[in-house]
């Protein structure tokens, strides 16, 4: 990518830019209009629950305005690392907590603080496209490793992937698969690893978006990976709270120290009445995010049932999140699909977006209205109808 501007002035961008312009596969999406119903958003459509609003305004009206600590303000720290240490089963310290600007920048900040040049990313396929980008930026080479039929990992791959691998990373529940890991297949991960110093990213940004009969494994739960793992989280899905920017990292004391250094160059500290707000969040929320995940149980009922009239899909199974990642048989690739379908009042994701294993799906999400649901998805029956007679 080489501009000139008005002047003649050549610009070529930084390598780093080069990289990822060359390798990413994320894509903008449309803004919404009268005639475009999105059926392509990441983020909840509540609004953030009036607790957290109300202590932020009453934090910022008491003069919490100021620049907090760099790595975050020390009663968010120490409640964050009770709740960990709720997941470890052990006493946490809280100085291995990261506050970061939201889930986007603890990843950020987590893979170049740990990724140079050369160095191998193992990443399951498809999967959130931020981790393949990042990698890029910081030189390394993400190794794509495609699910198994039923979207969950396959295992065989990435034992014969993992040998040599600086990082794995994965979310669980998954975006755009809408799978949730098991703790069997989590702790097959760390038998692998076992003898190797192979660091694991666990991204658990849905975890309270679990839909299995089985209670959620977070990594943190399994003894075997203790040491080399990463915790990302984030208040957005969780909470409603997208456009806050809080989220945190958790792990070893060199790589948490390392990337505080990362987050503290690029991002500053978090604005301190937010860390306020989080806090309450944490205390007071917790029926909030049982009637949001109640909600989202609704509407994936109605995504599922509307989805069986639409001709052409395979639909799997969404386990948690709020996705639904179908296979369809047209012979359109994944953006032309969703070209297509845009042209016909609904906006998705294409499958491709993922990574090169989500060629020929789409990814639907139900963190909208019922009446979006209703109609998007109504579009797009009409749409698959039209094409597969034309």
């Amino acid at each position: 990518m080489t501009t000139v501007d008005a002047t003649g002035t050549v610009f070529v961008p930084a390598p780093a830019v080069q990289r990822v312009e060359a390798t990413s596969r994320r894509v903008q999406q449309p803004s919404s209009t009268s005639d475009l119903v999105s059926l392509a958003v990441s983020e909840p459509d509540f609004d953030t629950p009036q607790p957290i609003v109300d202590a932020a305004h009453a934090a910022a009206a008491r003069g919490r305005t100021h620049y907090a600590p760099m790595a975050g303000d020390s009663a968010l720290r120490d409640r964050l690392a009770a709740e960990i240490a709720k997941l470890r089963g052990q006493h946490t310290d809280a100085s291995d907590i990261l506050v970061t600007q939201g889930g986007t920048a603890g990843l950020s900040a987590a893979i170049l603080a740990t990724i140079g040049p050369g160095d191998r990313v193992v990443i399951p396929d498809p999967t959130y496209s931020l981790y393949a980008d990042l990698v890029s930026l910081a030189g390394g080479e993400a190794v794509h490793v495609p699910l198994a039929e039923d979207l969950h990992w396959n295992l065989g791959a990435l034992r014969d992937a993992l040998p040599g691998a600086r990082m794995f990373v994965f979310c669980n529940p998954g975006n755009p698969t809408g799978i949730v890991h098991s703790r069997e297949e989590i702790e097959a991960l760390a038998g692998m690893l076992e003898g190797t110093d192979t660091i694991v990213l666990a991204d658990e940004a849905y975890a309270a978006l679990s839909f299995t009969d089985a209670p959620f494994t977070s990594a943190l739960e399994v003894p075997a990976l203790d040491g080399r793992t990463i915790y990302c989280q984030t208040f957005s899905k969780n909470y409603a709270m997208t456009g806050w920017r809080v989220g945190y990292l958790w792990g070893p004391t060199p790589i948490i120290e390392a990337a505080t250094r990362v987050h503290g160059t690029f991002n500053g500290s978090l604005n301190t009445f937010v860390q306020d707000a989080a806090i309450v969040a944490l205390d007071q929320c917790a029926a909030d995010i049982d009637r949001m995940r109640a909600s989202y149980l609704r509407r994936r009922e109605i995504m599922r049932e509307a989805l069986a009239a639409v001709p052409g899909l395979d639909l799997s199974e969404p386990e948690g999140a709020f996705y639904f990642f179908p296979r369809y048989d047209a012979p359109l690739s994944s953006i032309e699909m969703v070209a297509f379908l845009r042209e016909n009042g609904v906006a998705v994701r294409p499958g491709s977006e993922f990574g090169p294993s989500g060629e020929g799906r789409i990814r639907l999400s139900y963190a909208a209205s019922d009446e979006a649901i209703i109609t998007g998805v109504a579009r797009m029956a009409d749409a698959m109808r039209a094409l597969r007679s034309s």
